[in-house]
């Protein structure tokens, strides 16, 4: 099989260092990869939100497999570019990926679907962000509602660091629309786990 792993990060580094273990793994093809993804495939150039390009990319190589690593191509919809063209894609769809694109959305579909979640509350408005935090026992989470390449949860102790948190996403958009919107979130104790 010729597999393509879209990505240059840490995550897209263990998923192709995997892949090539399999005797199925012809070549592998990484875009835009990093220098320790050019040991075990072929890096192309081609940046990873570039959705056309790939497709165009995929198609002309007659890739078997796609997988896509970053959430950004994701919430964008490439898997269903890809398979509009008839190609094997690993991923969530875009309405899929949404649950990820969204911290909002994501609170409100798992109350909807009796999935058990923390407490949390939405805001647009930095004023009624901070009036609520006011009001709350610490710790808590807030979030930046968009993608923030991992760095939009921030776990807060005080009033005062929610506001600084609060200011960063909000006022001095640090995430840039990522942070337009907050979910402040009961802080919650355990083990995280991510399933793909």
């Amino acid at each position: 099989m010729k597999i393509l792993v879209i990505g240059g990060g840490g995550r897209e580094h263990a998923l192709a260092w995997k892949i090539r273990q399999s005797p199925k793994a012809e070549k592998i093809f990484c875009a835009p990869g990093n220098a320790g993804m050019a040991r075990i495939g072929e890096c192309i150039d081609i940046p990873a939100g570039a959705i056309d390009d790939l497709c165009n990319f995929a198609v002309a190589n007659a890739i078997d497999l796609t997988v896509v690593g970053p959430e950004a191509p994701l919430v964008d919809g490439i898997v269903d570019r890809f398979e509009r063209n008839g190609l094997m894609t690993f991923g969530p769809t875009e309405a899929a990926a949404h649950i990820e694109g969204s911290k909002a959305f994501a609170k409100e579909f798992m109350v909807a679907h009796d999935i058990p979640t923390g407490a949390y509350a939405v805001f647009t408005s930095r004023d009624e962000a901070l009036t609520y935090l006011k009001e709350c026992s610490y710790p808590v989470v807030v979030k930046a509602d968009g993608l923030a390449a991992g760095k939009g949860s921030i776990i807060v102790q005080s009033y005062d660091s929610a506001r600084d948190a609060v200011d960063r996403m909000m006022t001095h958009l640090a995430f840039g629309e990522a942070g337009a919107k907050v979910v402040v979130e009961e802080y919650l104790t355990g083990e995280e786990a991510s399933v793909l």
